[in-house]
């Protein structure tokens, strides 16, 4: 544990979600791969339908709508939507086939194993004061476990704009009805969380999992209140 900032008091806790509390590289990897596959085998006029093709009408909704950036899952949805009018199948068709896609990658997207030591220490934190989770991404905690430990979960496109962006930091702090600077966020990405958190008035920690270097990282912004490298380091600051 590195300290960077004095520390004030801890009265609550937010957490990234995808690569704070678990390694999320392989779940991204494997469903990308089954979201294809899926739509490969849903219909013959997609046979052919490749990831490339996907990641284009991606880019292609980004420029029409630049705020669509801020709801990974309503851009996944439309993305496999406007895949499914393209190759010629019906509005109505197409929008039964984006549901489908999205209840698969739904699944898929939640095939996370969550550790001993992560389950044990978010409910040692969670005894001491409330937790949050507040997400730019689309996994479900509830469908891997984590839910539990969380007083509620934010997500980018429903409850604000994507971090850094202070929207959800500020929901965060009404709906836990603290001043923003007692509240400590946890993450892994120096721009979304660290300087996003510290931007709106939040202390921040930054969870280190792949032995990076503030020195040597472009992203390092802004210095984080703490540097951990494994989330049980947590328990000894409350």
């Amino acid at each position: 544990m590195h300290f960077y900032r004095s520390l004030g008091p801890i009265r609550a806790i937010t957490f990234d979600l995808d690569d704070t509390l678990y390694d999320n590289a392989d779940v991204i990897r494997r469903t990308g791969q089954e979201s294809i596959r899926f739509l490969q085998e849903y219909h013959p006029a997609l046979r052919d339908f490749q990831s490339d093709d996907f990641q284009n009408l991606r880019q292609t909704l980004l420029e029409r709508e630049p705020d669509i950036y801020h709801d990974v899952t309503e851009w996944r949805r439309r993305a496999a939507e406007l895949a499914m009018l393209e190759r010629g199948l019906s509005a109505a068709e197409a929008k039964d086939g984006a549901k489908a896609a999205m209840e698969n990658f739904a699944h898929w997207r939640s095939q996370i194993t969550i550790t001993e030591e992560t389950h044990q220490t978010l409910a040692a934190l969670a005894e001491k004061v409330p937790l949050a989770a507040i997400t730019n991404g689309n996994a479900e905690p509830h469908r891997f476990g984590l839910d539990r430990y969380f007083s509620f979960i934010l997500r980018a496109g429903p409850h604000g704009r994507a971090k850094p962006f202070d929207d959800m930091y500020h929901l965060a702090a009404q709906k836990l009805n603290l001043p923003v600077h007692e509240i400590l966020h946890v993450g892994d990405d120096l721009t979304t969380d660290v300087a996003g958190s510290i931007r709106c008035g939040m202390q921040a920690c930054w969870i280190n999992l792949r032995e990076g270097s503030l020195t040597q990282i472009g992203d390092a912004r802004l210095l984080p209140h703490i540097e951990i490298s494994r989330l049980a380091s947590l328990s000894a600051l409350l």
